[in-house]
Formats: structure tokens, sequence, C-alpha cells
């Protein structure tokens, strides 16, 4: 109680700090409006509330969001009268969950007092709370438990680096595992590091990464393809998805290279934060390169030289018109960690990545060992393997065959997940 206490003071020292940065106004950044509220616990109530209770999903930004659509859409299926209310922290998180439609009601997470928490339980009155990844905040776990309310951990993931960290602060980490029911571990190795820090084997399963039951819909490669026509469809085209600062600059490098063996061809630029999407063009602009914003009604012709995607939620449409994937916040240190390599490997597109990948390890060496990635250190290596890759189409497809293999080969982990959530719930 008093390390929570200590916790909770030094949250109101921090939250202006935190609040602010929520806050701000950023070009392209959707604008949260009256609902700001929602952040300290005035919640409007659920639309269908009477008719159940409701299961309720925390996912903090989009590509948590995006995580936890196979599994949304397995429970309505499973159930269509189970209503599921989704939380996000951000608004772009927000304006990806609105893509599900009637599927779910969203509503912003309460930031982690307790007084703002109960606010959201009494206006949502939940049956269980299921978090997307290791968004776990001590105040927010500990007053849903207090409340009698199962907390489920999905896609739990616990890197050596992280478990060593959180033995230093173990009884942090006791305060927060207190309050948890089940883990669903990534894998094995997740689920003994956890044990290690003195979670209990009980509390935990082994179900997998539900990204991978990813699912390419007919309608989405048709629309790639439609756009691919629009792009050139006889160019060579290849995406750098999920850009950070520091990582454009690199890329543009790399473009330049790749163009001095292959002129007509063309990148798709896609930052990662909506923020930056003005910067980004200004960025393109000032290295002499001709740029299209995807939101503007300016054709791509044969000068173009960028295709800059300034929307959100679109990458798996955009990955479906290029040729290769070079999946970005692996460039800058260990400041991020990579992003998601399944997307690209579903869509059966060949994978380059940057050499900081520790968030999405084992995903990239499963890959890699199936020949359908290559790590490369800089943007020179990537503008050489770029070159090469685009003279060689066989060795693209194989790539992405493997890929697609490597996903199929690992799927079903929203039916495991699904499995140990009834049995949990059975339990309460």
């Amino acid at each position: 109680m008093l390390i929570r206490s200590i916790y909770t003071l030094l949250l109101c020292a921090a939250s202006p700090i935190l609040l602010f940065g929520l806050y701000r106004r950023r070009p392209n950044k959707p604008a949260f409006g009256s609902r700001w509220k929602e952040h300290f616990g005035v919640t409007p109530p659920l639309a269908d509330l009477p008719k159940a209770q409701p299961i309720w999903i925390h996912a903090v930004s989009v590509g948590e969001s995006i995580a936890a659509i196979p599994v949304i859409k397995a429970i309505k299926a499973k159930n269509p009268e189970q209503t599921i209310v989704v939380t996000t922290t951000t608004s772009t998180g927000a304006e990806q969950v609105s893509k599900l439609g009637d599927l779910v009601e969203h509503r912003y997470m309460p930031i982690d007092f307790a007084w703002c928490v109960r606010g959201f339980l009494k206006a949502t009155n939940p049956s269980a709370m299921l978090i997307m990844e290791t968004e776990l905040w001590p105040n927010t776990l500990a007053t849903v438990h207090r409340a009698g309310i199962p907390v489920i951990v999905m896609n739990a993931r616990l890197s050596e680096r992280s478990a060593q960290r959180y033995a230093k602060f173990q009884p942090v980490f006791n305060m927060i595992s207190a309050n948890l029911n089940h883990l669903l571990c990534l894998h094995q190795d997740d689920a003994e590091r956890f044990v290690r820090l003195g979670v209990a084997k009980d509390r935990l399963s082994v179900t997998g990464s539900v990204k991978f039951d990813i699912q390419i819909e007919p309608t989405l490669v048709e629309q790639s393809q439609q756009l691919r026509q629009q792009l050139g469809d006889t160019r060579q085209v290849w995406i750098a998805a999920s850009t950070h600062k520091g990582e454009d600059e690199q890329i543009l490098a790399a473009f330049k290279a790749v163009k001095k063996q292959h002129p007509q061809c063309l990148l798709i630029l896609v930052p990662r934060h909506p923020e930056r999407f003005d910067s980004v063009a200004e960025l393109c602009q000032s290295q002499q390169l001709s740029c299209v914003r995807r939101t503007s009604s300016q054709a791509v012709d044969s000068a173009t030289d960028v295709y800059l995607a300034d929307t959100m939620g679109e990458m798996l449409l955009l990955m479906g018109a290029a040729d290769i994937t070079v999946m970005c916040g692996s460039l800058i240190g260990d400041k991020v960690g990579g992003h998601n390599m399944l997307e690209p490997a579903a869509l059966a597109k060949p994978i380059l990545t940057g050499p900081s990948y520790y968030n999405f390890a084992d995903i990239t060496q499963q890959l890699e060992t199936a020949g359908a990635l290559e790590v490369c250190h800089n943007a020179g290596e990537i503008g050489e393997r770029l070159s090469a890759l685009l003279s060689d189409p066989a060795q693209c497809k194989r790539m992405g065959e493997a890929g697609c293999e490597v996903v199929k080969n690992n799927q079903g982990a929203v039916a495991k997940t699904l499995a140990v959530i009834d049995q949990q719930l059975a339990k309460t």
C-alpha cells in the first residue's frame, strides 16, 4: 500500500506533463474534443448496458487496437449478443477502433487514479478486463481487482532486459502482478521469465501471438491492386513502414542509392505519427524529391519519387501495393525496438529491417530463419539489398512465400486465447 501511495504522489506530480503531451495539438492528430473528460472517469454509459455486462478490452493505441481485432471478431462470432467496450488512451487509437463500427463501443481509458477508474467502472459495469500486451497501471489494476473484476493480459511478453529491470524493483512488480488473474504469454520463454519474477505457474498460459491470426480480406487485395495501378503497375515500388524521427533521412538516402540502379522506382513513405506528416513532406522537398501526399488530389506520375502516406490505419493496403517492405522503428538505436513484421509476411512481401527489433525478436528470428526477412545495419545496406531484390523478382517471391508459411504455421492463438479466457471467467 505504501508503494502505491508513493506511486500515486509521483503520478500527481507528473500528470500535468503527461496530460500536456496527450492533449497538445499537433498537425493531423485527431482532436479529443469534449471527450477529454472520459480520461477523468466522466464516462458516458454504454448504449446497451442493460442487456449484459460488457467485456472490457484495453488497447492503448493504434498497434494494440489492430492486434485486438481478431479477438474482438472471435468473441462476437461466438456470442453476437456480447457487448464489448474498447478503451484507448490516444485519439489515434480511437480513430482505429471506430473502423469496427457496431462491433464495439469505444471509450477513453481513465487516467491511473482510483477515482477516475471507479467512475469508468460505474458507467460501464464490465464483467472482465482484457488487456492487450503489457499496459499495466498499478491503481487501475488494484481498483478493478478490488471490484471483483477478473483481469487477463493477452499477448503478454517479457524480454530478458525487461525481466532484469523488473527484478531490480521486485516490490513494484509484486504490487502489479498481485492484481492479475491470468497472463496469456506469447512464448514459453516469456512465461519462464514471469515465473522467475514470482508469478505462479497456474496463472500463466502460453497461447502464442494473436497477431499471427491476421486475415487478409479479398477486398483489401483488390484495393491494393487498384492503388498499385494508380502508382504505376510497371514501376518498382517499395515501402518504408512506420518511420520515426531520425529514420526518414536514412530511408531517403537509401532511396537515392536505389534510384541509381532503378531510376523509375517509387518509395511509399509512412511516418508512424500523424504530427510528423508535414515535416516529412518538407524533408522530401528539401532534398529535391518529388513528393505526392496520399490525401492530396495530385496524381502520381512517372516523375514522382515519394508517395507520402499521410493517413492512419491503412498500412495493410499500402503494403499490399508495394513489392518490398522495409520495417522501420529499427534504425534509431534502442529507442523503439522495431514494429510488427507479420503484416508484410501475411501479404507475402519480402521484408528488410534495421538492427534494433528487440520488441519483436522472436517473430523476426523466425522470419529470418525461414528466409523471409533480412537484417540490414544501416541505410547503405538497405539500399544495397533493395537494389538486389528489385532486380530479382524470383527471390522476392521466395521470400514472400516463406513469410506466408511462417504466419500460417503459427496461427491458432485466438482460439487458444478464447479458450483460456472462457476457463478463467468460469471461475469467477
